[in-house]
C-alpha cells in the first residue's frame, strides 16, 4: 500500500459531465496530492447545465462499499456529497465512523442543483439534527444554509462548524463565512478585482479541497482559507461552466 500521500473518501454521485460528484472530486484530489477512493450514492445524466435523471444507489451497497474500502485503507478525511434523505446520511455516518473514527467529515448539502432538481428529500431536514452533530463541517451555500436554519435552527453550532459560502448574497458577495467554536469569520476573497465565472461542481471542488486539507494535517480555518483560494482561481479559469483544475 502507498503511504506517500494520505487518503481521503469521497461519497458522492457521479456526474457523466465531470463537472461535479465523484470525477470531479477525484479530480481535485489528485491536485492536492491526496490519495482519492470514491463511493457512488447515486448515478446521474447530467450536462454542466441540466440534470435529466437520478437514480439512487441501494443504501446498503453503498454502506458496505465504504465498509470494504475502510477496512483496506486509512482514510483521514471523508467528504460527501448528494444523498437521498437524513436516514441515508445517518447510515453513511455510522459507517464512516465505526471504520475511521478519527476521520474528519465535511457534507456538503446538494439539495437542489442551480437547475432547481431537486436532490435532498426536503420533508427529513428536521432529523438531520442529531446528525449534524458528528459531522466535523458542513458546506451549503447561502440560500442552503436559509433553509437549513429554518428547519433545525442550528442548536448544533457549538459542534458542527459551518461554512456558509458566499456566492449567492446580495451583501458581501463572495465572502464566505465560517461559523467555528461559536465565533464567526469572514474569508473574503483573494481576488478582489477578479473576473469569476460561474461553474457547475464549484460546491464539490471547494468542499473536496477542505477535505484533501483536513486529511494533510491542516486545522480547520486554514483547510478552509485554502479551499477559497484553490475555488478562486478554479472559477477564474475559464468562461464555461466545466472549469480547469491546474
Amino acid at each position: 500500500m502507498q503511504t506517500e500521500r494520505p487518503f481521503v473518501m469521497t461519497i458522492a454521485g457521479f456526474d457523466p459531465s465531470g463537472g461535479a460528484g465523484i470525477l470531479a472530486d477525484c479530480k481535485t484530489f489528485e491536485q492536492l496530492k491526496v490519495q482519492g477512493l470514491g463511493v457512488c450514492t447515486a448515478i446521474t445524466i447530467q450536462t454542466d447545465s441540466q440534470c435529466l435523471s437520478l437514480e439512487w444507489q441501494p443504501l446498503d451497497k453503498v454502506t458496505s462499499a465504504i465498509s470494504i474500502l475502510m477496512e483496506k485503507y486509512p482514510v483521514r478525511a471523508v467528504k460527501i456529497g448528494v444523498v437521498k434523505d437524513s436516514e441515508f446520511l445517518h447510515e453513511i455516518m455510522k459507517t464512516v465512523k465505526l471504520h475511521a473514527p478519527e476521520a474528519k467529515i465535511i457534507w456538503d448539502p446538494v439539495l437542489k442543483s442551480t437547475s432547481e432538481f431537486t436532490f435532498f428529500d426536503l420533508n427529513t431536514i428536521p432529523d438531520l439534527k442529531n446528525v449534524l452533530n458528528e459531522i466535523d463541517l458542513i458546506t451549503p451555500n447561502y440560500h442552503e444554509y436559509q433553509v437549513l436554519q429554518k428547519n433545525i435552527l442550528f442548536d448544533c453550532e457549538n459542534s458542527c462548524t459551518v461554512l456558509i459560502k458566499g456566492g449567492h448574497r446580495e451583501y458581501s458577495l463572495g465572502t464566505d463565512i465560517l461559523r467555528i467554536k461559536g465565533k464567526e469569520i469572514p474569508i473574503s476573497p483573494y481576488h478582489q478585482d477578479g473576473v469569476y465565472h460561474p461553474k457547475h461542481g464549484s460546491g464539490c471542488v471547494l468542499s473536496s479541497v477542505i477535505a484533501a486539507q483536513l486529511a494533510r494535517g491542516e486545522d480547520m480555518e486554514t483547510a478552509c482559507r485554502k479551499g477559497k483560494e484553490y475555488i478562486e482561481k478554479f472559477l477564474m479559469g475559464t468562461p464555461g461552466l466545466l472549469g480547469f483544475h491546474s
